[in-house]
């Protein structure tokens, strides 16, 4: 893979921001206390610290699940869920590019919450990981209608063009696959 274009050190600073605000808003939305917060074993990483298999062309993020093992169970009831939001910044810097109106905070703080949403509801059993394409489909619709339940209160400066981009995933699936 050719180079891709990185978070600066300053982009970092604004991403570490979005990340502490998206959690609360999560966490407020979920009814979930700090206690049941923690429990999703999850994390945040971008493009510097992604493995290569971890480097898509195309998404904003994707997560990747991982089995955990806790340290001091060897037997198989210690395994959990580890979930890893890879932000794919290359392609989060392409779209702000092309999108004089779309700032990075609130364009993160969408891709971000909505990656938050998906853990929760994978960490709850809304839904399954390895859900078939058509379920996976109807659980992104479900999950941008989620996310913009969200964000569409939340007074941040550019939010409401980061909510139109998004918009047609608010649609009926059949107004999708035309778009």
């Amino acid at each position: 893979m050719q180079h891709l274009k990185t978070f600066s050190k300053d982009e970092i600073i604004i991403v570490n921001n979005v990340v502490s605000m998206a959690e609360e808003l999560v966490s407020n939305h979920y009814k979930m206390s700090a206690n049941e917060w923690l429990r999703p074993k999850y994390d945040i990483k971008t493009l510097v610290d992604l493995a290569p298999g971890e480097i898509v062309d195309g998404p904003f993020a994707q997560i990747v699940r991982y089995q955990g093992q806790r340290k001091d169970s060897p037997l198989g009831s210690g395994a959990f869920d580890y979930y890893k939001i890879c932000l794919q910044d290359h392609a989060i810097h392409s779209t702000l590019k092309k999108m004089a109106d779309i700032t990075l905070f609130p364009f993160c703080l969408y891709i971000i919450t909505h990656e938050l949403i998906h853990i929760v509801r994978f960490s709850k059993f809304l839904q399954r990981f390895d859900a078939s394409h058509s379920e996976k489909l109807s659980e992104e619709k479900r999950v941008h209608e989620s996310t913009h339940q969200i964000l569409h209160p939340v007074q941040v400066s550019g939010m409401v063009p980061v909510l139109d981009f998004y918009k047609r995933w608010r649609q009926p699936i059949e107004g999708m696959r035309n778009s």
